[in-house]
């Protein structure tokens, strides 16, 4: 078996690679990343090959075409700063860059098991249905929302080209180390803690979120090669919280009573409540979360102790 992995460098193109490489020892895997966001030491210890190029550049797709045909695309590059307020380039690089890689896919019939984004559905009303409020409320949803359309399209016109989307909620864990401003709440939050500063949340603390566990995420990507058909799945955990959950959740785990400080939200097209209906992901891939915020919280601090040292 031959699997590619775009933004294979990047957080959880990285983790995916990794469960990959454990699952399937024998498989030749490929990572292609043009390390714009993603870094090399979160592919230290990867075994497979790294091609290195940006998924717009001609060159390097046409490098990748060159090689012998892969069964499964895992397509995981993108830019994923929501703030990017660059129009042109976030569709040229999330939308436009996609098609060619489903033009690759289908000269393969290659599986692909694609980055979507709960950003497509914007401040529509929770829990968030695969088929409702597809209302993006900035540029980074609306690319996503793109390839959404552009994927299904593909399954209707080539029905044996399996094309899978994953619409990522909240995704937060081991990895995420290099992304800086763009990282989980969850980690820039505990290492302002560790740092012996209060927590610094937009006023006041009550927008609800979809926080998804990196294992939870991966086990649906995994899954998701053994599915039936083509389609979209919300990947989530089901249930959304508040970001004073995470506060209070973290000072139990950390052993602390740190107060919030609350200020205001500088930025206009922000989600002030998601939660993902994983009906469709349960049926289509088998997919049932195993970890819930604190579950979650607790199994990460650990790896942020040890990364960051304890204060």
């Amino acid at each position: 078996m031959r699997i590619l992995v775009t933004g294979g460098a990047g957080y959880i193109g990285s983790n995916i690679a990794f469960a990959l490489q454990d699952k399937y020892p024998n498989a030749r895997i490929v990572v292609w990343d043009d390390f714009s966001s993603g870094d090399f030491k979160t592919l230290i210890g990867f075994k497979g090959e790294v091609v290195a190029g940006c998924i717009t550049d001609p060159a390097a797709q046409a490098r990748i075409r060159s090689m012998d045909p892969f069964n499964v695309i895992y397509h995981e590059a993108a830019i994923t700063d929501t703030t990017v307020l660059d129009q042109k380039k976030m569709v040229e690089v999330n939308t436009n860059a996609f098609a060619d890689i489903l033009s690759m896919a289908l000269h393969w019939q290659a599986q692909v098991i694609y980055a979507s984004s709960a950003g497509v559905y914007g401040n529509s009303p929770a829990p968030n249905r695969i088929t409702e409020g597809l209302i993006p409320a900035n540029v980074y949803g609306f690319s996503k929302y793109a390839m959404d359309q552009i994927a299904a399209r593909y399954w209707r016109e080539h029905p044996a080209l399996q094309v899978i989307g994953m619409r990522y909620f909240n995704v937060y864990g081991p990895g995420e180390w290099h992304k800086g401003k763009t990282s989980s709440m969850i980690l820039q939050l505990c290492r302002q803690m560790l740092d012996g500063k209060n927590p610094r949340i937009f006023k006041f603390g009550e927008q609800m979120r979809d926080f998804v566990y990196i294992g939870d995420v991966v086990q649906a990507n995994l899954k998701a090669m053994s599915a039936g058909r083509s389609g979209v799945v919300n990947v989530g955990s089901g249930k959304a919280r508040s970001f004073n959950d995470i506060v209070s959740n973290l000072n139990r785990v950390l052993g602390r009573s740190l107060e919030i400080e609350y200020f205001d939200n500088p930025y206009d097209f922000f989600q002030n409540h998601t939660e993902a209906d994983i009906t469709e992901t349960r049926n289509l891939l088998g997919y049932e979360p195993e970890y819930t915020l604190e579950k979650g919280i607790e199994t990460y601090v650990p790896h942020i102790l040890e990364r960051f040292g304890k204060r």
